[in-house]
């Protein structure tokens, strides 16, 4: 379980992106017609709508598949580039509800944003989560990227911890968190930074409410992490970044070298684990419309004596956070748990269609993609010896230089799986 959760209508803002231009072509064309629609046509029209009604399906394999339906603000500038979007909802969840989620993501500069994403729903889930950078370019002596999250899910899974866990051994739980982050990164070079992270993190871990999946409590009544927990993390970074974009890259190489502390209670020698890494991404653009990206991440846990299981090493889901969790899109968040864990992925990125639309320019990818990956208890376990294989394909819209939504299928030893977000998983 990585600390970072990913607040999203996922596949609805990837629909922004695709039938919003798909709607704003067809609109011009009636627009040549009829000038000035009328009745439910002014709605259906962007160029005379108060807002664009986006359908939303968001699919996961953990929290199965919420409907509802998203008023969105979309307002771009002179550059025909998104500079702010606007986006509630009001959605429905088999397991959780009738839920209400208000969202703004601002764009004030090629250097700058920041976003706020609040809701709840019937039942259990509630979140808010606010971020804010600044010195995304490195143009500047000094980035700062700061955020303050509270977190209430029934979605998590906990599988026991090692690589071979069973499915039938799946528990829930509900995972109450909250946390204070603040990065700070000395840019050396345009291209090389060394930055700190203290993160002081608040964890409740309570029954889960799934029905027909055990709750963890009655599986694993000892494993360390049940109750309540709280985490101060400091960690250092070196990081070398030649990529052309850091939201939207088709060419360069990134690599972090970190290494990091956990203290129950901020005192370094009461220490809750120590973690170290490498994390590396490569480009390549042959033909322009066509990138090639390897992804490799290796995270070793030496010290994870008295560390709660949701520190551990992940592996699952659709999110590479250097550091953190690591994708298996084959797998749901969180499938595999371990001290260690080695991910590799490889996604051929393939333009097929740029569209001029509401005010930006839309370009839509189809995207195959190989993952990897395994968890292993000692760092002298070799880390390639029972390596998960999942393979898939995914679709992507992308409004360059910010936004992009994306929609993965992938399939491994369990079946499909499908996830939907927001920026490329890596």
């Amino acid at each position: 379980m990585h600390p970072n959760p990913k607040h999203r209508s996922a596949l609805a803002l990837t629909l922004i992106l695709t039938v919003s231009a798909f709607i704003g072509n067809l609109s011009r064309a009636q627009v040549l017609d009829n000038p000035q629609p009328t009745g439910l046509m002014r709605w259906l029209n962007p160029s005379t709508a108060p807002f664009i009604p986006i359908p939303e399906i968001d699919v996961d394999p953990n929290s199965g598949t919420t409907l509802g339906i998203i008023p969105t603000w979309l307002f771009s500038d002179e550059r025909s580039q998104i500079r702010k979007i606007i986006a509630p909802d009001v959605i429905y969840n088999p397991n959780f509800g009738v839920g209400a989620r208000a969202r703004m993501y601002s764009y004030p500069s090629d250097d700058t944003q920041w976003s706020i994403d609040a809701g709840g729903k019937q039942h259990v889930e509630s979140e808010f989560d606010l971020e804010y950078q600044t010195g995304r370019l490195r143009d500047t002596p000094w980035s700062y990227v700061a955020s303050a999250v509270y977190d209430r899910s029934g979605t998590p899974r906990f599988y026991g911890v090692g690589n071979e866990t069973f499915h039938s051994a799946e528990t829930n739980y509900t995972l109450r968190q909250k946390y204070l982050q603040l990065q700070v990164g000395w840019n050396i070079s345009h291209t090389l930074q060394l930055s700190y992270t203290l993160r002081a993190r608040s964890v409740q871990v309570q029954p889960g409410t799934l029905a027909h999946i055990a709750s963890i409590e009655d599986r694993y009544p000892a494993i360390r992490g049940l109750g309540v927990g709280h985490e101060i993390l400091h960690r250092l970074s070196l990081t070398y970044d030649s990529r052309d974009d850091t939201t939207v890259p088709t060419r360069g190489t990134e690599v972090s070298l970190y290494g990091g502390i956990a203290a129950a209670a901020g005192i370094v020698n009461d220490s809750l684990y120590s973690v170290a890494g490498i994390d590396a991404r490569r480009l390549w653009t042959p033909v322009p419309g066509n990138t090639i990206v390897a992804h490799l991440a290796l995270r070793y846990m030496p010290g994870a004596i008295t560390a709660p299981f949701w520190s551990l090493s992940t592996l699952g889901g659709d999110e590479s956070l250097i550091g953190d969790a690591q994708p298996l899109r084959g797998f749901g968040s969180g499938r595999f748990h371990d001290r260690n864990s080695l991910s590799a992925s490889v996604e051929y990125r393939k333009r097929v269609l740029t569209i001029a639309a509401m005010g930006t320019n839309i370009n839509l990818e189809i995207t195959p993609f190989f993952d990897v990956g395994e968890v292993f208890a000692r760092a002298r376990n070799a880390p390639l010896s029972k390596l998960h294989k999942v393979g898939g394909i995914g679709f992507r819209g992308i409004a360059s230089p910010f936004v992009v939504g994306y929609v993965d299928i992938g399939y491994g030893s369990e079946g499909a799986a499908v996830f939907t977000g927001i920026n490329y998983p890596f």
